[in-house]
């Protein structure tokens, strides 16, 4: 071999090859046994699968390896051929292509993440377990690429394609905060833990008739991690989240309101597993206290009967609503949900663990205990202001590392800017 890049490239070259021609010929083998960036690269919006045979053309090794000059890398390898015309590559001996590949460093650990060698390699003598490598691959509804397909499908046949102008769709994979990246309180986690057990035995739910399980209310101020924690369950999951704010469905389709919770609430059946969050969760309340648009009146009233009807043991939707202002909320609204998380200010330890995440990978000296300390009534979305503000500052002064004064200073900034405008909005 003549250089440990070029062992690199043949790997990648030969990995996709063997992927390509068990998969072809194994229909016990489907997309969740294909690596993530093999699968999202082959994957078909049209029949929502990958689709057999896969093709290796050497664009294809180049996308998903970012290997340059395919054509060339491989001629050392007797087992490769290389059609020019369409750049398509084959295996021409697959078991002089098998064995190369085990022989190279590394191979074990690239098997023990790919199940479809996994599958074969473990049949064929070799220290690895296809069940293991399973659990190494996230599955595909996790992928951009396959909410994408789900939504061209309801795109195309539903004639109210508008309202999925409505909703904000999240697939998995583009959740930034995980949920081993939250700080959250015990009764927090505890709740969580709970719904994720629900749905991990939710045949066996099922079984016994217990059906009314898998709607939860997050109340809590602005920037308590709401939604933070809504999007941190999809990525946990692996499931897609559908994003709907109330106020924005009946101020664009007034009139036409209950018909659009209705179809929201058929999307999210449509893509099952999902969950729905449903956010401004009082806006129910505040119109169920008016007499000025009946109306709306009856889009609460059919919104709370959609509630009512949807389930997470025969539909698969984990409903989450998620409101600021629980006060407003009535025995109605109140009794839909079967799990209440509350999301208060962080005390003073939350608020050190969340400076600490956040500035885990900004440089500089600082004392997180002393910036929570002097946050008194803080959210963790006004501690992350506050630490951009510092990092903003420090990059004025041409410097990328921040320092304790900064901190200090841009948390006085920030709590003297919201008095301010609390003020102004009083004499309002």
């Amino acid at each position: 071999m003549s250089n440990p890049t070029n062992q690199y490239n043949l790997c990648g070259a030969v990995e996709l090859l063997l992927t390509a021609q068990i998969y072809n010929q194994s229909e016990r083998l489907a997309e969740n046994d294909l690596p993530a960036k093999i699968r999202k690269h082959y994957w078909d919006s049209g029949t929502k699968s990958v689709k057999r045979p896969i093709n290796v053309r050497t664009e294809d090794v180049t996308a998903i390896y970012g290997i340059n000059n395919v054509d060339f890398e491989i001629t050392e390898l007797p087992f490769i051929e290389f059609e020019k015309f369409g750049s398509e590559l084959r295996l021409t001996v697959f078991d002089l292509a098998k064995g190369w590949f085990l022989k190279q460093d590394g191979a074990i650990e690239q098997i023990r993440m790919n199940p479809v060698l996994a599958s074969f390699y473990e049949e064929d003598g070799a220290d690895v377990s296809y069940e293991d490598a399973r659990r190494t691959v996230r599955p595909k509804e996790r992928d951009r690429e396959y909410l994408d397909s789900l939504v061209a499908e309801i795109a195309a046949s539903d004639k109210d394609v508008d309202l999925l102008t409505l909703v904000h769709l999240i697939a998995p994979e583009d959740v930034r905060q995980r949920m081993n990246e939250l700080v959250l309180t015990s009764e927090q986690e505890k709740k969580i833990e709970k719904i994720m057990q629900a749905i991990k035995h939710r045949e066996y739910l099922r079984e016994i008739g217990l059906c009314e399980i898998g709607k939860m209310l997050f109340i809590g101020l602005p920037g308590t991690g709401k939604t933070s924690a809504a999007r941190a369950l999809s990525e946990k999951l692996s499931i897609p989240l559908v994003e709907v704010r109330l106020s924005m469905i009946t101020s664009q389709y007034l009139g036409e309101t209950s018909k659009n919770i209705d179809k929201v609430f058929e999307l999210a059946k449509k893509l099952n597993p999902c969950i729905l969050f449903i956010d401004e969760f009082d806006f129910i309340a505040k119109t169920r206290m008016s007499d000025e648009n009946a109306a709306l009146k009856r889009a609460v009233n059919t919104l709370l009967k959609a509630i009512d009807e949807i389930s997470l043991i025969d539909d698969g939707v984990l409903l989450i609503g998620a409101t600021n202002h629980p006060n407003l909320l009535d025995r109605a609204a109140w009794r839909r949900f079967d799990e209440i998380v509350d999301f208060p200010p962080p005390d003073t330890r939350m608020r050190k663990d969340i400076l600490d995440l956040v500035l885990s990978k900004v440089k500089g000296e600082f004392n997180t205990q002393e910036i929570a300390e002097i946050t008194d009534g803080f959210t963790g979305s006004d501690l992350r202001m506050v630490v951009r503000e510092a990092v903003l500052h420090s990059l004025v002064l041409d410097r990328t590392y921040i320092t304790q004064s900064e901190l200090v200073s841009a948390a006085t900034d920030f709590s003297n800017r919201v008095g301010l405008m609390m003020k102004e909005y009083s004499l309002a």
